[in-house]
């Protein structure tokens, strides 16, 4: 009898190893093999999680060390220009999570702050060492630059050229972060500027590397304000929002605008119009986000903006995410007292699993500047 349950188990596990072996040859990707970007599996349950949990399983697996892959990113890559991704059997949880997102509201005003509590606030130190010294958290700008420090100043001074920006304006700053951006637009631009976060510590960091410029930096929803600028901007926050809550953000941003003021959004995007948050990136890294559509954006922007300038530089992302990754490792000796072994392969995870999906251009990087119709037109900066 023990012989026979110990066959059978071991027929179920060659069935599951069976079928992830025939999804991954489809990418190029061998169990154990030689290249880089194949998966070494340390653990043979790891075939039966991953097809019953997909993504969550992906990830919650490599994180408790039962799988590695030398290079991630080109995993990842691998993985969705073969389109796996959409091979995969939706779970019930899956679809439950995207019932719960149509049919409830995940970025209301009290679930907002969610994500700035899990992750915006993860420590200052870490971010500190893994970003540039504006701690931009957003694409940089590679055009013209050689490492990130200028990949990061280039697209500040991309975004302040697109806003068109002169001294004595006023300039409102949606999801400001660290205050990257407004130190760069007060100290060179000689504007004034607002800046909101629903994240403490960056609040309590940007407050002090502004001190002394014309910068107020306010921990406050999008939804509560009221005050008009000459110039609007909101870098990398967009994603937060939802798309229950999109035409209440762009209603937000009409409201605060002066009428021949400009506006710049800078957000990832997706593809497809659809409820598309990774369940893994939705539990451990941004909890109720959301990456909006052209369509999305299209529809909650029309009734009161024109769209002046559509920019994608979506490739950039992957190197972005990659110098970010390269930097977090090299400094992983100074921030390992604070975070766990866990952590550590948790947020590698993250960084090279987005390096790949920019890559494969599964998903992109779009700045879209908006007017209420300029006479004449506006030239944008590239």
């Amino acid at each position: 009898m023990a012989n026979e349950c110990t066959v059978d188990v071991i027929s179920k596990q060659s069935h599951w190893l069976r079928i992830v072996q025939e999804q991954l040859s489809q990418a190029g990707i061998v169990i154990n093999g030689l290249n880089p970007w194949d998966i070494r599996v340390h653990d043979k349950r790891f075939f039966k999680r991953v097809l019953q949990q997909g993504s969550l399983g992906l990830g919650e697996s490599y994180m408790e060390g039962w799988w590695d892959c030398k290079r991630l990113d080109i995993f990842f890559e691998k993985l969705l220009r073969a389109g796996l991704d959409e091979q995969c059997p939706s779970r019930l949880s899956d679809l439950a999570r995207i019932a719960f997102a149509r049919i409830t509201n995940p970025q209301s005003r009290r679930r907002a702050w969610q994500v700035g509590e899990v992750h915006y606030d993860l420590g200052n130190d870490l971010f500190s060492h893994m970003l540039d010294p504006y701690m931009q958290y957003s694409c940089g700008y590679w055009k013209d630059a050689e490492d990130l420090c200028e990949a990061q100043q280039n697209k500040l001074a991309l975004i302040c050229e697109k806003l068109q920006l002169e001294p004595g304006m006023t300039m409102l700053d949606i999801g400001c972060g660290w205050g990257g951006l407004a130190l760069y637009a007060a100290k060179h631009y000689g504007v004034k500027v607002d800046g909101i976060t629903i994240s403490a510590e960056q609040k309590a960091y940007a407050e002090t590397c502004c001190s002394g410029m014309n910068i107020q930096i306010l921990l406050e929803d999008y939804r509560n304000l009221h005050k008009q600028y000459d110039r609007i901007v909101s870098v990398g926050m967009f994603e937060h929002v939802g798309p229950k809550n999109y035409a209440t953000y762009f209603e937000a941003v009409n409201r605060c605008l002066q009428p021949d003021g400009l506006f710049l959004l800078h957000t990832i995007g997706s593809n497809q119009t659809r409820h598309n948050v990774d369940a893994w990136i939705n539990k451990y890294i941004f909890p109720n986000g959301s990456l909006p559509s052209i369509k999305h954006i299209a529809n909650a922007s029309e009734s009161d903006f024109v769209m002046e300038d559509w920019h994608n530089f979506g490739a950039d992302y992957d190197k972005t995410l990659m110098a970010w990754h390269a930097r977090f490792n090299e400094a992983w000796p100074q921030l390992s007292d604070n975070y766990t072994k866990e952590f550590h392969r948790m947020f590698n995870y993250y960084l090279t699993a987005c390096a790949g999906a920019f890559r494969a251009r599964d998903i992109q990087l779009w700045q879209i500047l908006f007017s209420r119709g300029v006479t004449g037109g506006l030239r944008v900066a590239r």
